[in-house]
């Protein structure tokens, strides 16, 4: 059964571009994921749709409102939905839990927008909120495209050599290794001879230590991470 993502968004058509490219468009022709994007007005219930109010106690901005999100998911979701609000307050992103994201039956996303939402969606509604980084965005848009890129991938037969998420960036706790492709000299910047001497053991060793070596140097946070 083909992972199922539905996504809760003010501006579905964000989406349109990202959903019908490369690997995402492939998988969703596959059948490998479904994935649906909701748009959060069509459960309002006034001539304007109106999906945000003003802020109990003043404040700058507008929040949204708990009906029409809380209607929605009542909408969409079955007994096994998990539903992931992107959110600063959440937990970092990262590759261990885009994992555990691919090996559920059905991810709601929730993208907010304005100053955010009414706390009692935080509180009653979502299963656990993430962040893609202390930064800031015009909202979870762009947010949830990177979660649903980093999960379908995962899913069984959507890459076309699923030996390369072995060696991919945050698999194994590091960074991958250097990539060289042709020509062997450019500019005279030449590729490492150890590529092209025929000999996979050392191919093998000169990647190990060159993921190690980059991580050190560029993410040495990871490390600490993997130590703990």
């Amino acid at each position: 059964m083909a992972l199922r993502i539905d996504v809760v968004s003010l501006f579905p058509k964000f989406f349109q571009g990202p959903l019908s490219e490369s690997i995402l468009k492939r998988a969703q022709e596959k059948k490998q994921v479904e994935i649906k994007v909701h748009d959060l007005r069509d459960y309002t219930h006034d001539r304007h749709r109106t999906v945000d109010d003003k802020p109990f106690g003043g404040g700058a901005g507008m929040v949204i409102k708990p009906e029409p999100v809380f209607e929605c998911l009542e909408d969409i979701c079955g007994e096994e939905s998990w539903v992931v609000l992107l959110s600063p307050h959440g937990q970092p992103f990262r590759q261990e839990k885009a994992a555990e994201l691919a090996g559920r039956k059905q991810i709601v996303l929730i993208a907010g927008h304005y100053e955010g939402l009414d706390y009692r969606i935080h509180e009653h509604l979502v299963d656990e909120e993430v962040s893609i980084g202390d930064f800031v965005t015009m909202g979870g848009e762009a947010p949830a495209v990177c979660v649903i890129e980093a999960v379908v991938r995962l899913l069984p037969g959507v890459l076309g050599n699923s030996e390369s998420l072995k060696h991919e960036s945050f698999h194994s706790g590091h960074l991958e290794y250097p990539q060289y492709t042709r020509p062997r000299d450019f500019k005279g910047w030449k590729v490492p001879e150890v590529l092209v001497s025929g000999n996979h053991r050392e191919v093998e060793d000169w990647r190990k230590r060159q993921a190690r070596k980059l991580t050190r140097e560029k993410r040495p946070d990871l490390i600490k991470r993997s130590e703990k």
